[in-house]
């Protein structure tokens, strides 16, 4: 999977970025009809055919026995109701440092496919060259998930998005400026209206829109362990298993919130990770849950609370935790083996 996204890098991204009002010469651009790997073309009567993810999961009715590490283990719900116009249209944008105040930074400069859709490092770096507050978490099966950011204070993909797009440390733009730079290029035009025909103009919303298409088809559910765990027992060796029954196990636990198959819960949890030397206390949930207006005692309650991130393709992710704290697997592990 990894692979195949990765190559989705070597495009000519170069004739959208430099495509401006030039009217000769114009390169005719399409998008794709047809969906991504593990996705289906779904007709529906009277509206556009969307992608629909089918996966092995599906199968497996278990939703109350997630928790306790069990194998056959039913999925949430993913978003879904994309185009594949949509979907191939965000990939653009996902690539695109045209997206930032400066075209030097893209979504996918902190979120690389080959290292996980982390980048790693400690704590990401934006437009002005300096380390932001946390580092950036993978994007892997974000579709199935209700919470994002660490502090878990967007609730959509499209929340989401706005955050680095417009945050003066990330990707610095603004919203008009971002509107702006993309009504002068005639491709992003073109493509636009292919992937909404049903609107009279490109718009911000849009925009958020073909990105969340895009991050719901980053689908990890065919690794060794999924194998393993839909009946192919030879998928993992004797050390890897033992070391799936002590990570199921109600000794360790770590399936309690790692819930397979996704290996999250989407929750928020306060497990006490240190900051960085020199790096103020960071009360991750509390401020989100402050400024929801939640009760003042309750909010408290989450200080120093942070989501609990996906170990889907956990050694490509590294450093570990909210701040990168950790740049071992084995120093993460041990955290938790110290209580």
């Amino acid at each position: 999977m990894i692979n195949k996204i990765s190559l989705l890098i070597i495009l000519p991204l170069f004739l959208i970025m430099n495509a401006q009002a030039s009217t000769k010469n114009e390169p005719d651009f399409n998008l794709v009809n047809t969906c991504p790997p593990s996705f289906e073309l779904i007709n529906v009567a009277n509206k556009p055919s969307v992608c629909h993810l089918v996966n092995l999961y599906q199968f497996y009715d278990s939703v109350q026995n997630r928790g306790v590490g069990g194998l056959q283990t039913s999925l949430p719900e993913n978003r879904e109701g994309f185009t594949p116009q949509q979907i191939d249209l965000g990939r653009y944008l996902f690539f695109d440092p045209l997206l930032s105040k400066d075209g030097s930074l893209s979504c996918a400069s902190c979120h690389q496919p080959e290292k996980g859709f982390s980048d790693d490092l400690d704590r990401s770096i934006g437009i002005t060259g300096e380390k932001v507050a946390r580092s950036a978490p993978s994007l892997w099966n974000v579709g199935f998930l209700d919470k994002f950011f660490w502090d878990g204070r967007a609730a959509t993909l499209e929340q989401q998005a706005q955050g680095p797009l417009f945050s003066a440390v990330e990707m610095g733009n603004t919203p008009d400026n971002l509107l702006k730079t993309l009504t002068k290029n005639k491709i992003y035009i073109q493509m636009f209206k292919e992937a909404f025909p049903q609107d009279k103009k490109l718009s911000l919303s849009q925009v958020y829109r073909a990105l969340a298409a895009f991050q719901t088809t980053l689908i990890s559910l065919n690794s060794r362990y999924d194998r393993y765990a839909q009946g192919y027992h030879q998928a993992l060796n004797k050390k890897e298993i033992a070391g799936l029954n002590i990570f199921r196990s109600f000794v360790a636990r770590c399936a309690e919130c790692h819930q397979p198959p996704l290996f999250t819960n989407s929750q928020i949890a306060v497990i006490g990770s240190p900051d960085p030397k020199n790096m103020p206390f960071d009360i991750g949930a509390q401020k989100t849950y402050q400024d929801l207006g939640i009760d003042p005692e309750k909010a408290r309650k989450l200080r120093g609370g942070f989501k609990v991130p996906t170990l889907r393709n956990i050694v490509k992710t590294a450093p570990y935790m909210h701040s990168g704290r950790y740049c071992k697997l084995r120093d993460a592990v041990k955290f938790y083996n110290d209580g």
